[in-house]
């Protein structure tokens, strides 16, 4: 996917924008921020349901970055 900057592409903007909502739609994605978001609320961290969202979105964006690299080391 790569890190999005200011200098991307709108074409590249929208491609991320996508990938994001696909994976926050996801109930892989929910099941995962709520299980965090449990956690972190047992464990008394500032601002769980923040914390575990943001925790869930890199997990899965690490995850669709390291298939994709996998993928291309196949070829």
């Amino acid at each position: 996917m790569g890190d999005p900057s200011f200098s991307s592409s709108e074409e590249e903007i929208k491609k991320w924008i996508s990938s994001i909502s696909l994976i926050c739609l996801s109930d892989e994605f929910q099941e995962l921020k709520n299980e965090l978001e449990q956690i972190y609320r047992q464990a008394n961290i500032d601002n769980p349901a923040i914390t575990a969202f943001q925790d869930a979105l890199f997990a899965f964006i690490a995850q669709e970055e390291e298939n994709r690299s996998a993928i291309l080391k196949a070829f």
